[in-house]
């Protein structure tokens, strides 16, 4: 059976390819927000018609957005969310608490100097890593019970 994974959060760096590259092999879909932060910054205004003030051109794009990840949480069975150099992504906090509302099982990913700011987010987790291949050999032990040689 496949194991329906949500990356969400940080799009600065490419942690969702090295878990994916961990995953070769095993049962597992991907799927995560539109990375591209231009194509997340515009959408509403590409599809709904431009807006002269920019609280409601984010406000549309906002709301698209939240469809896609509101589909793509309520889809996974299990939701990894990424805090990047800056913990600040208020996106990811959002996600992370809705995922743990709806009974989903949450990994974060963070920097081991953001236990503090993240405290409240770390504590609606099953697992808080550190890199990348952590979230990649969790998923291979709850897969196939196999440790990291």
């Amino acid at each position: 059976m496949t194991l329906n994974v949500y990356l969400s959060g940080e799009i600065h760096t490419d942690w969702r390819e090295q878990i994916i590259e961990g995953c070769k092999g095993l049962d597992v879909a991907f799927s995560s927000p539109v990375t591209d932060h231009a194509a997340s910054d515009d959408c509403g205004v590409a599809i709904l018609g431009a807006e002269d003030d920019k609280f409601w051109h984010d406000h549309k794009g906002a709301k698209l957005n939240a469809i896609r990840t509101r589909r793509g949480i309520e889809q996974a069975d299990l939701v990894v969310v990424r805090f990047g150099e800056q913990y600040k992504q208020w996106n990811a906090a959002f996600d992370a608490g809705m995922a743990a509302a709806l009974g989903k099982s949450v990994i974060v990913l963070s920097r081991p100097e953001h236990q503090h700011p993240l405290k409240e987010v770390h504590a609606a987790a099953l697992a808080v890593a550190e890199k990348p291949e952590q979230v990649a050999q969790m998923l291979r032990y709850v897969l196939e019970g196999v440790l990291p040689v």
